[in-house]
């Protein structure tokens, strides 16, 4: 059995409700826990009125159904947060305040970071294209806006994460973040940016496992992953295209007990890509994404914390 609470923030649009929702396991069993920031699908009446695009194409842009494709995780005992906006509307795999000048009414603060690579490729905390170089929005947003985002969906979200984080440390002595995303199967619909990142723009593998080459989460995490999902028949990169993005940076601290790896599955794998529905593979894929976790709850259990309490 599993349970599911939600953030209310009554400041958000109210076609959200929450800005999150938390689902838990009838008992903790282990100190995996996972999030799903790019998933979310509600989107208000108020942003798409604001958007050159259809909601298709901005549906495009999101990790459809990754939060239902990890839902047999939880089953080993483990929670999951994850965000019920949008990314076109707000990444939280970025920054704070990862902001583009030329989105905004007026002069950002002196905070904002205004020169990172994902703000170049128009993928900021707030972000202004989707797509291959798709703009999201007719005319520029008020600071007051992009500011409202991050004060009341962006922090509640990771401090509530961070707790969940918190709380497998001190039951289990360190804590396994499993950041869940979905990748496009190929290079059609591979944002310029994204495509810099691999190199050149073609068909990649099943999954990629991103633990920024080694310093997110201990060695032996990626390396159980992976070969589970080899033996499963999956093709399977590391770090290539992806090697983690904010979260895992910020969250992924091996030397401190906190380990977080990325899960980057390929769309194509799952789902129709064009009209965003899930495919006839969904329910295999889930099943392999279960085994995964069971894998890594194991390697968990039997060797980092035996590694940790012999250095201890």
């Amino acid at each position: 059995m599993i349970f599911e609470t939600s953030g209310r923030n009554d400041d958000v649009e109210p076609e959200f409700g929450t800005g999150y929702k938390i689902i838990e396991p009838e008992t903790l069993c282990c100190p995996l826990v996972f999030s799903s920031p790019h998933s979310g699908d509600i989107y208000p009446e108020s942003f798409l009125d604001r958007t050159r695009l259809s909601a298709l194409q901005l549906r495009r842009s999101e990790d459809a159904f990754v939060d239902a494709l990890f839902a047999d995780c939880l089953r080993i005992g483990a929670p999951m947060i994850k965000a019920l906006f949008p990314r076109t509307y707000l990444d939280l795999n970025r920054e704070p305040y990862e902001l583009d000048p030329r989105m905004f009414e007026g002069r950002l603060p002196s905070f904002a970071n205004t020169r990172s690579i994902r703000v170049a490729g128009g993928l900021g905390t707030i972000p202004r294209v989707v797509g291959q170089a798709q703009e999201i929005y007719g005319r520029r947003l008020s600071l007051a806006e992009a500011l409202r985002r991050i004060e009341t969906l962006y922090k509640p979200y990771h401090a509530r994460l961070t707790a969940l984080i918190e709380r497998a440390e001190l039951g289990y002595g360190l804590a396994v973040l499993i950041d869940c995303h979905s990748m496009p199967s190929g290079g059609a619909g591979l944002h310029a940016a994204h495509a810099a990142e691999a190199g050149a723009a073609k068909q990649r593998a099943d999954f990629v496992l991103g633990d920024r080459h080694g310093a997110s989460c201990a060695a032996i995490l990626t390396e159980v992953a992976e070969a589970e999902l080899r033996s499963l028949g999956f093709t399977v990169a590391r770090n290539k295209p992806y090697a983690g993005g904010y979260i895992t940076e910020n969250y992924g601290a091996p030397g401190a007990n906190r380990h977080a790896l990325q899960i980057e599955v390929s769309r194509g794998l799952y789902m129709d890509e064009q009209n965003v529905t899930r495919s006839e593979r969904f329910a295999e894929i889930r099943a392999g994404l279960r085994r995964v976790a069971e894998a890594l709850a194991v390697t968990a259990a039997t060797q980092l914390v035996v590694h940790r309490l012999a250095a201890e």
